[in-house]
């Protein structure tokens, strides 16, 4: 949300800069991202000055140009070439000084020292449009004879005075800072703790009031006073629909909000200016001079502003006229029925609608709009008839007209404060300071929170209705403590706790800790994507069927409609992100839960969540090239046997053996080549392989993409009990032997290696494959592998006769197992 550092100064009174409010606002819970300087007028006018033309003679070569002379206010007479027809003298003027940058557009155009037909030029007559204060070119402008004196710049004379934008990024909660005078509450109430007393200003409503009373103006009726407590309405005829004057204008560009005509561009500001989302009718094309509050039948059609045709629910409320709808309540308006420049009666609305209602419609239809925004968090039910009101006498100021009938107020019943009762026990437990009784009465009377009752130190209070956060004595202490200051609790010199004995989740951060910094020094970056993701990822998966998603009731999109079965598809997406931004290449690790709804399992009163089921994962991405290539050696592509490796390390750090896990062809469909990791028993604990290009494709990844999935919490369990350990260096030689083996194509190096550990547990250190071959020479159905093993004695040197024996235990074992051949 943008805030306009001058129209915020129009509430509140500071002399905080930009820089000093940003951080003040941050402070309070109103973050602010950046700070932006904004020119009413690009250049801000700067090196313009207010001129007098002294003298004024035809050019001896031109038909059209004239040399002038003209004052600056610096004591000497400037000479001038100008071209306007209009240009005399004694004329007050505005003239670019030489050095002057004037722009049109996206272009620049500097103003030099130059010489027009032989005559030299310093400086430059400015018309409206090439400044930027109007858009004529006939002539140049001519100020009223004394309006100002030579030299004066132009931005004085046009009151130009530079605005600053604060992005302030709202939680949801806080509905009641989505405008300018909500912000300068927040403020004032800062401002009083820790400064000088600010007082806001409100711009007052008092001299509204109906013009003709007896006049027919438009009738309300709220049929579903459910949908819509409260409904207020104003009729104002004879308006004219014109631009609007520049202060609003200026107002509305500096937040990023393009000006329409003055009737709509008021109705902005007030919603910008107060949180009050408006609508204004065109009255003329409320059929019968009746507004319905009510539901159409479900399947109705109505065409929106932006001209979509959309089919309407029986729950949606709608905003309709004698006839037929007119706007989606809270949300958007309706083609046909809206403010144009032949509008001459408007109607003005401002209401309150059920939040729920208005979210729901807004995620059925599809639309995210500012009154939406506003009206799904909950506005003021009391400020409608301010806002109405204000803006009334906004359309008679700039538009004109007259307030005529009824100003309908439609409520259900009252809104009254919300009651909270804590104490300053309470409130000094909660913060772990104690903060003085005075200071947190002064908190609350800032804050507009009343205290109706004071006992013993027990309040009762009663909070405005705009805070709809508000509700719980925690709330309240928040509240004070973030305009007390978080950074003024200081923190404590020493901790009162108890020892107690690690549980799993401690042992699973203690490892989660460890593994991320062995990935990060493997040169892995750790993200962390959204738990919610795209249904249609699924759609084609069997692996994963759609079919076993959490849905989400009520999801912001369709990008964001089930939570995650696998972290594959938020890492793609991060690969798309990056590699679109030249990044192609990547080593990537995530932490995360994943989400499963199993269809075939019942809930009951005992297990009402049975048919959910949540599991933590660890996530490895490996795309684009491994080594860059230099003048030693060529660039190298990741590859399956790359993230084998990490895979690998992963589980020697966890202290898990080798010799614990086995690895086989895996089966899930998101892979072209995969290996499923499950344990000796035969409990699952991962996979990993080549990304299918046609899944990759889902999420615009083009590259090849290596992924591994661990199940974190099976491999924490794995784990728990184990310690990595530290020996000395063997003081011995190691002994080296090879064997070339004839076996079954069937046959993998998984099943080789664990023969050979199985013959010699003690003494074997590695096993390795350092050759294949399988072609001409060979049986049918036959393969040659050629491995090297590692045998050693970390005490005594091995002799022939040992070396023998353990080498024909191997060799036996090789051929009982895996039907294995010396070659």
């Amino acid at each position: 949300m943008n805030i306009s550092y001058n129209w915020l100064k129009q509430y509140v009174d500071f002399d905080l800069t930009p820089e000093e409010l940003a951080a003040a606002l941050t402070s309070i819970g109103l973050e602010t991202g950046s700070v932006e300087r904004v020119e009413s007028i690009k250049g801000g006018l700067r090196g313009i000055v207010i001129g007098k033309v002294l003298t004024c003679v035809d050019h001896p070569d031109s038909d059209h140009l004239h040399i002038t002379t003209v004052d600056l206010g610096d004591g000497k007479a400037t000479q001038i070439v100008c071209g306007a027809p209009n240009v005399a003298a004694g004329q007050t003027v505005v003239v670019a000084t030489v050095g002057t940058t004037l722009y049109d557009g996206d272009k620049e155009f500097n103003i030099k020292k130059s010489k027009i037909r032989g005559v030299e030029s310093f400086g430059m007559i400015c018309a409206e449009d090439e400044i930027g204060v109007g858009n004529s070119h006939a002539g140049i402008i001519v100020l009223a004879d004394g309006s100002a004196e030579p030299g004066t710049p132009a931005a004085r004379y046009y009151g130009l005075s530079d605005d600053y934008v604060l992005e302030v990024d709202l939680t949801p909660n806080r509905i009641d800072a989505a405008s300018h005078y909500g912000v300068a509450r927040d403020l004032s109430a800062w401002l009083c703790c820790h400064a000088n007393l600010a007082e806001l200003h409100k711009p007052s409503v008092e001299k509204f009031k109906v013009d003709e009373p007896e006049t027919m103006g438009v009738i309300v009726e709220v049929e579903d006073n459910q949908g819509c407590p409260r409904y207020c309405g104003a009729t104002i005829l004879g308006v004219k629909v014109t631009e609007s004057p520049q202060w609003l204008k200026d107002r509305l560009t500096a937040i990023g909000v393009r000006p329409i005509n003055n009737v709509v561009d008021i109705t902005n500001y007030v919603l910008h200016a107060f949180g009050q989302p408006m609508h204004c009718f065109d009255a003329s094309k409320i059929a019968d001079g009746t507004v319905v509050v009510r539901n159409c039948p479900a399947g109705t059609k109505f065409t929106t502003l932006d001209g979509v045709e959309r089919t309407l629910t029986a729950e949606d409320l709608m905003i309709c006229n004698g006839k037929e709808p007119m706007c989606i309540a809270g949300v958007f308006g309706g083609l046909d029925s809206g403010v144009t420049e032949d509008t001459v009666d408007v109607f003005l609305e401002s209401a309150y609608f059920n939040p729920t209602r208005v979210r729901k419609t807004a995620r059925r239809q599809g639309l995210n709009t500012d009154s939406s925004f506003r009206f799904e968090r909950g506005v003021d039910p009391n400020g409608c008839m301010y806002a109405l009101k204000l803006a009334a006498l906004l359309v008679k100021e700039l538009a004109g007209g007259e307030i005529v009938g009824k100003v309908f107020d439609v409520k259900a019943g009252e809104f009254p404060p919300f009651s909270v009762e804590l104490s300053y026990e309470d409130i000094n437990a909660l913060i772990g300071k104690k903060i003085p009784e005075a200071t947190v009465d002064s908190i609350l009377k800032s804050l507009e929170i009343e205290i109706v009752a004071q006992n013993m130190g027990n309040l009762s209070l009663e909070v405005p209705t705009y805070r709809v956060d508000v509700k719980r004595p925690c709330d309240v202490i928040e509240d004070i403590l973030r305009i007390y200051g978080y950074n003024n609790v200081e923190m404590p010199t020493e901790v009162h706790s108890s020892l107690s004995f690690k549980t799993i989740t401690d042992v699973s951060d203690d490892l989660q800790r460890t593994i991320s910094g062995q990935l990060t020094a493997e040169g892995f970056n750790e993200i962390l994507n959204n738990s919610l993701t795209a249904e249609k990822y699924y759609a084609p998966l069997e692996s994963y069927p759609a079919t076993h998603c959490v849905k989400l009731l009520n999801p912001l999109s369709q990008d964001l409609n089930v939570m995650r079965q696998t972290l594959l598809f938020g890492g793609l997406e991060t690969i798309m992100h990056n590699a679109n931004r030249k990044m192609p290449d990547l080593l990537l690790y995530e932490f995360g839960n994943v989400y499963f709804f199993n269809p075939g399992v019942e809930s009951s009163i005992e297990k009402p969540l049975a048919p959910y089921t949540e599991g933590a994962r660890l996530a490895l991405w490996l795309t684009g090239n491994a080594r860059l290539g230099n003048w030693a050696r060529p660039t190298e592509e990741s590859t399956f046997f790359d993230l084998k490796a990490i895979v690998a390390n992963v589980f020697a750090r966890l202290g898990i053996s080798s010799r614990e896990v086995t690895l086989q062809p895996g089966k899930l469909d998101i892979f072209e080549t995969s290996l499923s990791i499950d344990t000796r028993s035969g409990k699952h604990l991962g996979d990993m392989g080549i990304v299918k290009k046609s899944v990759a494709k889902e999420c615009d990844v083009k590259q090849e993409v290596l992924y591994a999935e661990l199940d974190w919490t099976a491999l924490v369990k794995l784990a728990a009990g184990k310690k990595v350990t530290f020996a000395p260096l063997p003081r011995t030689m190691p002994v080296k032997r090879d064997l070339a083996l004839l076996i079954d194509t069937s046959v993998t190096m998984e099943q080789v290696e664990q023969a050979v550990r199985e013959a010699e547990k003690k003494l074997l250190k590695s096993v390795s494959l350092f050759d294949v071959y399988e072609g001409k020479n060979l049986p049918d159905g036959k393969k040659s592998y050629a491995i090297a093993m590692t045998i050693q004695d970390p005490e005594k040197t091995l002799q022939d006769k040992q070396i023998d024996q353990i080498m024909a235990k191997i060799i036996a074992n090789l051929q009982k197992r895996v039907g294995a051949e010396l070659r």
